[in-house]
Parts: C-alpha cells; sequence; structure tokens
C-alpha cells in the first residue's frame, strides 16, 4: 500500500513545514499517485475531478524544483477561464510559502494588457494563464519562455471543449522542447489521447477517480414548462431552504434575465458570464463566496474554477448539453462529506434527452409535490463593504479587523470573510450593522491611513 504522507517525498523539510501549517496532512489520491511521477521528471496525463487536490500535486512538483534565484519564467500553466487562473495562482502562492520571494503572474484576458506588460519587465517565476492573452504576450515578446522547463494544462477537457487548440498549440510553438509537461484532465475524450501524444513524452498515466470519495447528491429532475420554470425555482428554494445556490444556465442572456427576474421577487440573485468586465466579475465572485449575495446565476464557462467549498445546492435551470456538464455542474455540492442537492429542469421538447439520465438513483419527481409560495424571501447573512486599498498598499486582513474591532469597537463575530487583493479589499460584515459600519469607516483610518469605502 503506498504511503499518503508527504514526508515520504523528496521535498525540502522548510516545504513539509509549510503544507503542514497549511494542512495538507496527508496525500489525497492524485497526489499519491502523481507527486512521486512529477519529481521524478516524468511526463504525466492525470485523470481528476475538481477538488481533488490536483492542484497542489503539480504546484508541489513545479515548485520543488524551482531556482528561486533564477529571475526567469521556469514554468507556465494553461487555464481554461480567468476564475480557475485566479484559483490556482492563488493556491500555488500559498504553498510557495516556503521559500522567499517566488513571483508568480496571472495573464489572462478581460482585464488591461499594459499592466501585465509593465510586470512582465520585471519578470516572474511562475505564469499562470489563459491561453489567448499568454499568446499575446508571446506575440509581443513581453513573455520569454526560454528557460520554462514545466508546462501544466489544467483542466485541458474544458480548454479543448472551449476551442482553445490552436492557441495551446501556438503558445507550445514559443516553448522549448525538452521539458516536463504534466497534462489534467475531468475526462479522457479521444482528443485528450491525441493531444497527449503530440506533446507529451512518455507520459504516464494516472487514473485516480475509483479511489476518490463519490459526493452525497440527491438529484431530482423536473419537467417544467416554460412560463413556470421561475415559480418552479423558486418553490425548490423555498421547499429545501438552501444557504446558497449556483443556478446553471446555458446562456448569457438567460442568465441576466432570471437573476433580474429573481431578485425583483425578494431572493437576492447575481448573474456571472463572460461577457461580464473583470472587476464586475471579481465583485460577483467575492459576494457570492463570503455570504454576501445565497444565488449565483452562471454560465458554465463563468462557473468554471469557482472554489465554493461549502454549497448547498445547484440547479440546472437548462437541461446541460452533455453528461459531462452535468457530472461537472453538480460535482460543486456535497463535498467535503456534506450532503449536497441537485436540480434538473428540462421541457417537454427536451424528453429523450432527459430519459438517459435516468438510473437508480435520480428521481424525476412531479413538480406538483413541490409546496407553493407566493412571499417567500431570501436574503443574505452578510453585505460587502469595499475598501480602497490592498495588497499594493501593504494591507492585511489583520489590519482591517483591528481597525474594525478597535476603533470602531465592532464586535468580531459580525465579520466575516475578508479578501485582499491589490488595490482593493472585500469585508463581510453583518447585513443589518453595514451601514454603520460605513459611516465609522469613513471617519476612521487603518494603519494611519484614511481610505476610501462603500458598500458593494
Amino acid at each position: 500500500m503506498k504511503t499518503t504522507n508527504f514526508s515520504s517525498l523528496n521535498l525540502t523539510p522548510d516545504m513539509i513545514k509549510n503544507l503542514n501549517e497549511l494542512g495538507y496532512k496527508e496525500m489525497t489520491p492524485i497526489q499519491t499517485e502523481a507527486l512521486p511521477l512529477i519529481l521524478k521528471g516524468e511526463d504525466v496525463i492525470a485523470q481528476a475531478k475538481t477538488g481533488s487536490g490536483k492542484t497542489a500535486a503539480f504546484g508541489i512538483g513545479l515548485l520543488s524544483k524551482l531556482d528561486v534565484k533564477k529571475f526567469r519564467v521556469q514554468s507556465l500553466i494553461l487555464c481554461p477561464t480567468r476564475e480557475l487562473a485566479d484559483q490556482v495562482a492563488k493556491e500555488l502562492r500559498r504553498i510557495a510559502r516556503f521559500a522567499h520571494n517566488i513571483k508568480i503572474l496571472t495573464l489572462c484576458g478581460g482585464v488591461a494588457f499594459g499592466p501585465q506588460f509593465g510586470s512582465l519587465k520585471h519578470q516572474a517565476h511562475i505564469i499562470v494563464g489563459t491561453p489567448g492573452r499568454v499568446l499575446k504576450h508571446l506575440k509581443k515578446e513581453s513573455l520569454k519562455l526560454e528557460d520554462m522547463d514545466t508546462l501544466v494544462l489544467d483542466e485541458a477537457d474544458r480548454m479543448l471543449d472551449m476551442g482553445f487548440i490552436e492557441e495551446i498549440q501556438e503558445v507550445l510553438s514559443f516553448a522549448p522542447t525538452s521539458r516536463q509537461t504534466l497534462l489534467f484532465s475531468a475526462t479522457y475524450p479521444d482528443e485528450i489521447m491525441s493531444l497527449s501524444k503530440s506533446i507529451q513524452k512518455d507520459a504516464k498515466i494516472v487514473k485516480t477517480k475509483s479511489l476518490e470519495v463519490q459526493n452525497k447528491i440527491t438529484e431530482r429532475f423536473y419537467e417544467v414548462q416554460t412560463h413556470s420554470k421561475v415559480q418552479t425555482l423558486i418553490n425548490i428554494l423555498s421547499n429545501f431552504k438552501p444557504n446558497n445556490v449556483i443556478v446553471f444556465c446555458n446562456t448569457k442572456i438567460e442568465c441576466d434575465e432570471l437573476a433580474t427576474d429573481l431578485s425583483s421577487k425578494n431572493i437576492d440573485a447575481l448573474a456571472l458570464h463572460g461577457d461580464m468586465e473583470q472587476y464586475d466579475r471579481n465583485d460577483v465572485l467575492v459576494q457570492f463566496a463570503n455570504n454576501s449575495c445565497c444565488v449565483l446565476v452562471a454560465t458554465d464557462v463563468a462557473a468554471r474554477g469557482l472554489d465554493i467549498k461549502e454549497l448547498s445546492m445547484v440547479v440546472n435551470y437548462d437541461l446541460p448539453h452533455s453528461h459531462e456538464t452535468y457530472t461537472h455542474r453538480i460535482g460543486r455540492t456535497g463535498r467535503a462529506g456534506a450532503e449536497g442537492l441537485s436540480f434538473t429542469f428540462y421541457e417537454d421538447y427536451a424528453s429523450s434527452s432527459a430519459d438517459e439520465y435516468k438510473n437508480d438513483t435520480r428521481i424525476f419527481d412531479n413538480i406538483s409535490n413541490l409546496k407553493s409560495t407566493t412571499n417567500f424571501r431570501m436574503r443574505p447573512e452578510f453585505a460587502t463593504l469595499v475598501i480602497e486599498g490592498g495588497k499594493k498598499d501593504k494591507l492585511r486582513a489583520g489590519d482591517i479587523l483591528g481597525a474594525l474591532t478597535g476603533d470602531i469597537g465592532l464586535d468580531g463575530k459580525k465579520i466575516g470573510k475578508i479578501d485582499i487583493y491589490e488595490r482593493q479589499s472585500y469585508v463581510a460584515i453583518e447585513g443589518k450593522l453595514i451601514d454603520d459600519v460605513l459611516s465609522k469607516l469613513q471617519k476612521s483610518k487603518i494603519k494611519k491611513r484614511k481610505f476610501s469605502s462603500w458598500i458593494l
């Protein structure tokens, strides 16, 4: 039997100590199988679902061989979306605490090109980005890969689904042929195996799906008519009373329309889709993650890479286009031993497609079994305070917490999650107190400085 202790690997004492401090006590199945191969310098193609610990698997591997004194790009990680890239970069920075001065830079579309260009002038050790923006920097010669020794394709199946194959291949034309290539994918379609053969050398295959604990999810399907979909959704929320919900729609327009419709009916909801500017997406993601928003209405692409550890419910407002998409959507709930709920709507014309989902465990229910409601409200526990200061201003969560509990006199139990970004910080405050806290904060200082602030 393989050991699951990180100390069994060829890692430095500082790395082991940091992993312990981060709560990495034992390796997950994907880490147990893949990490020894990665540390040996092997090319690896690994199948692992979201939440399996795959980021740490490749992160520990590439950070272990990183030469901090060599201030050049040594690793490139390609992701399908900005959200996943941000999530990966955040996790890598946590693991990288074992050493000083490791610079990790994200290069994604949807944000200004200029600041990225400026950051690249000062070099970086690790680049995490989306194929299109990385390729643009390569063509502008603001990014150079001649010192890169590790390439990671994260959620490769998703990148192929989104039509990134040509951009990926063009990015690879700028990369050294002598490198380690790691490919992570939730599914193994023929296209993935073909991609592996074209970009990897003698890749070792790692499949851990059978070893991973399956999420505990109760899956229900309802046949609905177009005019009754919104009310059916409200009835589900009223009957099951989840703390938070992601509702998946197949189109951006439907996301906006449904979020607006729910909000008009006293259900707190925000939309998330690819047409939104990055700062708007950040605002939405922060509010949902810190319990300042109850319902997130999203497309698949926008929700890819969301890191919500405790999600009560997933609703497929539209029948997914594939079984793989369905599995990925509902897999966001029921994590870490919790029990999750998923609901899927389909209309009469899609009955035959819905029949393909039938098995011994899924419940095909009738909407008449849902108790109807007319005055249901769903409001979040917290509201989000924005402070116009962040990492660039050397602000830390402790500084903000100290100001709120000290000068302002707010009970620490009334403060939720604090997120610090480069130029802004977000603080979850108990909703009924937010106006009073804002008023006092605008007259106070943090670290002897005044910062603009407002309610999101």
